[in-house]
This record gives structure tokens, C-alpha cells and sequence, in this order.
């Protein structure tokens, strides 16, 4: 780790793109993003806007970018995809929700027992010292999950990758199951890219995108940016007192953010440090994949949810790029989806701090992850 694995072919210093003009490190960006989303929709994969660039960034990171996504940008693009969640809520299924709120809280828990044990296994087979299974198998809140770990004595840089490595599997996945369960294997035809727009719901969308987004970041809500555009959204929309305009290129410029966001930062630093563990790192994602399409399998047969449905809601990645997938493919149902990675955010962001504590004195793995 004192060497760089990426100086085969030419002084590690000056390798990849770290030396190059930020314009030029976007420029490359743009190219790439382009070119990726052209090859993904014309292979008819959903969330080609989202998987598009989040892979265009990996391929700078991993070429010694230097460059981010800045913060307020990215958090107004949480509050589109918010906003684009609550513009679907409808008061028959806001009853439904507040129906159907045992069987929310029942599959949060059967996800969080399944990542718990398989952070519990890592950490008794030494695959992983103790709190960094547990904060690298949370299923949610990838952010949040790294900067809590390393305040409990996790490897800081081995949750990263697990995180957002995990983000970036469940969304390929996630996108292939969604590809599948759309007739014929295409995607529904999308509206002009530049089509009639009311200025008047416009300009109160992107009040509610800027003030939600502004508020969740005051407010210091984890992952309050989405959350508090999609709640104050739901409720206005359902009160009948706003109907969301979100026009598609606003949309594709939000899905980019996101994809940058989650793409850059897999800095090559991070995946030359997992080098080594990534059979390990990508077999107990694989299980806590799994583990969550067996849950998925349960609840669609048991609650009658459509098989899409119960598979994105339960994935364990982000709850936006679950959302963006769920709306690409014009089949899931966007609020349950939403609802249930939501219920289990927050429910991650309550019970991380004792479940680590509680395997890592289980394991023996005291404070540290020495």
C-alpha cells in the first residue's frame, strides 16, 4: 500500500489524468457520460441516465481524476429526484401506505437481520475485522454509513468501497431485472427532451427543489436534500396544492449528478486498497443482494406487490438510484419503492451505532478495528 499498483506503465505521479486541467478532466467527463449513456439506451437498459454517468465517473476516478461533483449541486439534484418521487403519490396509495405500515416495518427488519448476520459472519470468519463488516454490509445510506464508521473504529476506506462498490452492483443489477420485467425487453418511449412546459408549476417545483433541499441541509436530516423535497412534495401534491412539473432534461441533469457523485468517488486510492479483498468484498455483497431478492420473492407473494416493486424496494443500495430505476422502467411503483427504502434509511441511520457495537463485542473486536 506504500506503492502505487497503478505506476506499471509510467511514473505513478504523473499517471492518468491527475496532472490535467480540471476543464479538460471534465470535458473527458462529458465525453464519457455521453458515449456511455448512448451505448446503454441503445441496449435498452433502464436508468441509462443514471448507470451512464456513474460509470463515465468510476473510469476518470480510476484514471486519477481530480475532480467532484460540488456539494450544492449534488443536493439539488437529490431534491429533483424528491421531487419527481412526490409528484407520483396519489391519496389512495398514501392510504395504502398507512394501511399497509406493518408489513413496512416487518420487511425493514428482515433486511437489516440479513445484513447484521452477514456482517456477523465476515467478522467471525476474519474475512473483515468486527465494525467494518458491520458498516460495510449496512444496507443504505452509503454516506452516512462511512462517516458514523469512522467514528466507531472502522476502516474508513474498506466501507467506502464496500458502499459504494454495493451501490454501483445493485443499480446494474437492479437495472437488468427492471430491462426484463418492462414487455419486450424496452424501455417506454420518453417525451421530447425540450417539450411545452408550464412556467408557472415549473417555478414552483424548483422553489420546492431549492427550499427542500436548503432546509434538509440546515436541518442536518440525513439525506434530508431527497427527503424533505419528496415529503413537503407528497403532502402539497396530495393536498392538491402543487403538481410538480419536472421536465425531462431537468430530470437527465439530475440522474447525471447523482451518477457523478456515486462514480467519482471511487478514487483509485480506494480501489487499490480493496484490491485485495475484492473476492471477499463482492461475495458478501452478492449474498446481501441475494438475501434481499429472497425477502423481495416473500413480499410479492405474500402482500401481492409486483415482482419489480418488491425487488427495488427491498435492494439494499441508495434510495435515490432505486428511485431512478423504478421510474425509468414505467412498470414499478415509485412511491412504495420509495417508502420502503426510506423506512429503511432511517432505520439504518438509528440502529448502525448498536448493531456495530453489538457484533464487535460478540467477535471479540473490541473498539478498533486494529
Amino acid at each position: 500500500m506504500a506503492t502505487d499498483p497503478g505506476s506499471p506503465g509510467g511514473g505513478a505521479g504523473r499517471s492518468g489524468l491527475r496532472s490535467a486541467p480540471r476543464p479538460l478532466q471534465w470535458a473527458a467527463l462529458f465525453a464519457a457520460t455521453l458515449l456511455g449513456t448512448f451505448l446503454l439506451r441503445a441496449a435498452s437498459v433502464p436508468a441509462a441516465l443514471l448507470l451512464g454517468p456513474m460509470a463515465a465517473g468510476i473510469a476518470i476516478a480510476a484514471s486519477h481524476g481530480t475532480i467532484a461533483v460540488p456539494r450544492w449541486p449534488f443536493l439539488l439534484a437529490q431534491g429533483v429526484v424528491g421531487a419527481m418521487i412526490a409528484s407520483r403519490f396519489s391519496p389512495d396509495l398514501a392510504a395504502g401506505i398507512a394501511r399497509g405500515w406493518k408489513l413496512y416495518l416487518l420487511v425493514t427488519a428482515g433486511v437489516l437481520a440479513a445484513s447484521s448476520l452477514l456482517g456477523w459472519l465476515l467478522a467471525r470468519w476474519r474475512v473483515l475485522p468486527g465494525t467494518t463488516a458491520v458498516w460495510g454490509s449496512s444496507p443504505g445510506a452509503a454516506t452516512s454509513m462511512v462517516v458514523m464508521a469512522e467514528e466507531y473504529g472502522a476502516d474508513v476506506r474498506l466501507v467506502a468501497f464496500m458502499q459504494y462498490l454495493r451501490v454501483v452492483l445493485v443499480a446494474l443489477i437492479a437495472s437488468g431485472v427492471a430491462r426484463l420485467a418492462v414487455p419486450g425487453g424496452a424501455t417506454p418511449s420518453s417525451p421530447p427532451w425540450f417539450g411545452p412546459v408550464h412556467g408557472g408549476r415549473l417555478a414552483e417545483t424548483l422553489v420546492l427543489v431549492l427550499g427542500g433541499a436548503a432546509l434538509g441541509r440546515l436541518s442536518r436530516i440525513p439525506a434530508g436534500a431527497l427527503l424533505v423535497p419528496f415529503l413537503l412534495g407528497s403532502s402539497l401534491h396530495l393536498a392538491g396544492w402543487l403538481a410538480p412539473e419536472l421536465p425531462p432534461w431537468l430530470l437527465a441533469l439530475s440522474y447525471a449528478l447523482v451518477g457523478w457523485t456515486v462514480g467519482l468517488r471511487f478514487t483509485r486510492d480506494i480501489l487499490l486498497y480493496a484490491a485485495r479483498a475484492l473476492p471477499r468484498v463482492l461475495a458478501s455483497i452478492l449474498a446481501l443482494i441475494a438475501a434481499c431478492g429472497l425477502l423481495a420473492a416473500a413480499l410479492a407473494r405474500l402482500a401481492g406487490v409486483d415482482a419489480l416493486t418488491a425487488y427495488l424496494a427491498t435492494s439494499p443500495g441508495g434510495a435515490d438510484s432505486a428511485a431512478i430505476i423504478a421510474a425509468s422502467s414505467g412498470k414499478a411503483d415509485v412511491p412504495f419503492v420509495m417508502a420502503l427504502q426510506m423506512v429503511r434509511a432511517i432505520a439504518v441511520l438509528f440502529l448502525g451505532p448498536p448493531l456495530a457495537r453489538l457484533v464487535a463485542r460478540r467477535v471479540g473486536g473490541g473498539r478498533a478495528d486494529g
